[in-house]
């Protein structure tokens, strides 16, 4: 594998990488795949954070919260069961917004 260094101002150097740099590089690549679920899962709550507190006022003790607005509350909530794999996660779509 190669590596681009850059001497001053001058013309970039392209040269092979150590076996050290070579080994660097590739226990990084494979932390980031390694953390690919988790990078999935944490997006798809902030969004399904977002959804659920575009709807908290609902939950208010002086309003009654219909039957269609706690399956969807609960439908958010269960949004990562069995969400495994990032393809999983890419695919979930999210319930039809409930507006009362």
């Amino acid at each position: 594998m190669k590596k681009v260094t850059a001497i001053g101002l001058g013309t970039p150097v392209v040269e092979d990488m150590t076996s050290e740099e070579l080994a660097l590089k590739q226990a990084e690549e494979k932390a980031w795949n390694d953390g690919a679920l988790d990078r999935a899962l944490n997006n798809l709550r902030t969004k399904r954070n977002t959804l659920l507190a575009k709807t908290d006022w609902t939950s208010s003790s002086d309003l009654t919260m219909s039957d269609a607005m706690k399956t969807y509350r609960q439908q958010l909530r269960d949004a990562t069961e069995s969400l495994d794999t990032v393809e999983k996660v890419q695919a979930y779509e999210f319930p039809t917004e409930v507006l009362k």
